[in-house]
């Protein structure tokens, strides 16, 4: 793997070899601290917008793939576009995250499973304050999920279920039953961004990770809560019809993001873009 910006001794250093975990934790760490909102960007470019609905001391990153013209996913799976390194990232990202918030389509999809604890993390997140592993928050209006898989029965931390007002009651009484923790983050029958990461944060998970699908992200940009976008870009062509990384209604102006890293690895580039 090779560091391509920011230019730094691991520019040379780390080149032509496999990164350790260690490294890849280091290199996508959340911030330590978050500037106050409409403060200016300093050196890191991590000023907070003053408009931004959640205010500070959250943070909230998505990591997802897309091939060379823009599909998301192949025959409706992410795991055609990926690679061993992505896999890495992808594996590093949720081992130094609070919680993993993920939309109900793409837990039927990609069928999701528990976070599971790993040795190679375990003293990172300990001196982070974190348990064992990031709590699985799945977000869903209409709690349209088999409540019987591992991911409710299984976890290692409960799994959080995230909805609105209007959901099912006896759908909320099936999740519960299940073992996971039901959060009203809505005053009608979706979730409403902003409330979803408050919702976290009131639990003391501020290092969020989203991992879509695109319709969740949709609306996680459209509400301005995203703080941080890790795109891997498959070195693929799919054409066809797949959905783009982000859906739903367009930003009436778009919002222009400031590159924080590339990496690449056997044509694989893995970016990290941040809101300016």
């Amino acid at each position: 793997m090779r560091r391509l910006f920011p230019v730094t001794d691991q520019t040379v250093s780390a080149a032509d070899r496999e990164w350790t975990l260690d490294e890849l934790a280091e290199a996508y760490a959340y911030p330590d601290a978050y500037p106050a909102a409409g403060a200016a960007a300093g050196a890191t470019g991590e000023a907070r917008p003053e408009a931004r609905p959640v205010g500070d001391g959250v943070w909230l990153r998505a990591n997802m793939v897309s091939t060379l013209d823009g599909a998301a996913h192949h025959e409706g799976r992410s795991q055609a576009l990926s690679s061993d390194a992505d896999m890495r990232i992808f594996g590093t990202l949720r081992a130094i995250a609070d919680a993993v918030v993920v939309g109900a389509e793409t837990v039927r999809l990609e069928g999701y499973r528990p976070a599971r604890a790993r040795d190679a993390f375990a003293a990172r997140r300990a001196a982070a304050g974190q348990g064992p592993a990031p709590v699985i928050a799945v977000v869903s209006a209409s709690l349209n999920l088999d409540f019987s898989l591992p991911l409710f029965t299984e976890p290692l931390v409960p799994t959080l279920v995230l909805t609105g007002a209007a959901a099912p009651p006896e759908r909320i009484r099936a999740a519960e039953k299940a073992g996971a923790e039901v959060l009203i983050a809505g005053d009608g029958p979706g979730v409403e961004p902003a409330r979803a990461v408050r919702a976290l944060a009131g639990r003391g998970l501020t290092r969020l990770l989203t991992e879509g699908g695109p319709r969740l992200l949709g609306q996680f940009v459209a509400a301005g809560v995203l703080d941080e976008l890790c795109l891997t870009v498959s070195p693929t062509l799919t054409s066809g019809y797949a959905q783009r990384i982000a859906g739903g209604p367009a930003l009436a102006v778009p919002e222009r993001l400031a590159l924080a890293s590339l990496l690449e690895e056997g044509g694989f580039l893995f970016t990290r873009y941040r809101r300016i």
